[in-house]
């Protein structure tokens, strides 16, 4: 049985994490470099480092953050924002990351996936996908969820992981930030179209919104959050400790 992770977020703005609601009315959290550590300390299986605003700024990541936070944490180390060609990606593993996320930069250029895979190997990068529901369809967002780029997000996500995507994180701009529940419909279709690994983002209220996403979707490898944890209402060692209760494996 394939062990599911669970992954806290660092959002990274101005240099502090910060966490707002549907991608907005971001208020500040705390340190990423004391955070991260944290979490590492906590029992998290992968750390997600998201300069959020490096896209929409036209700017590089924040190369001296991340190699703070990549020193104190001893985890995977997932990175994105900012990443718009392959000097990106070299830029941020030679900084400390295991893994890319692109998003942006991959539906300006979404050869940039391809090229990427071939020369890192694809379980390297990783596709995230800001998605809203419009009209009743699944449609792509971009420039931190305020432009609808008018692609289809399951078509996007389908292209995405033939080109090489290694992985994919389904960010759920509905839920994000809400602590309602996973968009269980929204994964369900993606994981219906992928055979690569699914991390499941955004609307993680409680201990048993996690159980209640691998119990229903088994499919889905794991669960990231921002918020649960940020604010306490769930701690990593006592969410392990119910998931491996309800008969979910995870690494304790």
């Amino acid at each position: 049985m394939i062990t599911k992770r669970i992954i806290p977020c660092l959002d990274i703005s101005g240099g502090r994490v910060v966490k707002g609601v549907n991608f907005q009315d971001l208020r500040d959290i705390s340190s990423p470099v004391e955070l991260g550590q944290y979490y590492c300390e906590s029992g998290a299986d992968e750390l997600v480092f998201y300069d959020i605003t490096a896209s929409t700024e036209g700017r590089s990541i924040f190369a001296d953050l991340l190699r703070a936070v990549a020193e104190r944490v001893f985890i995977p180390l997932m990175v994105g924002g900012g990443i718009m060609d392959i000097d990106d990606f070299d830029r941020v593993l030679k900084c400390g990351a295991d893994k890319v996320s692109i998003n942006s930069g991959a539906i300006r250029d979404p050869s940039l996936i391809s090229r990427a895979a071939r020369k890192y190997g694809r379980q390297c990068v990783v596709l995230s996908a800001d998605i809203k529901r419009v009209d009743g369809r699944f449609m792509l967002f971009t420039a931190g969820g305020r432009e609808n780029t008018g692609i289809d997000a399951i078509e996007w996500i389908r292209k995405g992981a033939e080109r090489g995507a290694g992985e994919i994180v389904v960010n759920s701009i509905d839920t994000d930030g809400v602590q309602g529940g996973f968009d269980l419909p929204m994964l369900e279709e993606v994981c219906a179209t992928v055979s690569v690994p699914v991390i499941a983002s955004g609307g993680a209220g409680s201990a048993e919104d996690f159980v209640t996403l691998f119990r229903k979707l088994p499919q889905v490898d794991a669960g990231l959050a921002a918020s649960v944890f940020h604010f306490g209402t769930v701690k990593i060692p006592e969410l392990k400790r119910e998931l491996d209760a309800n008969g979910i494996n995870v690494r304790i």
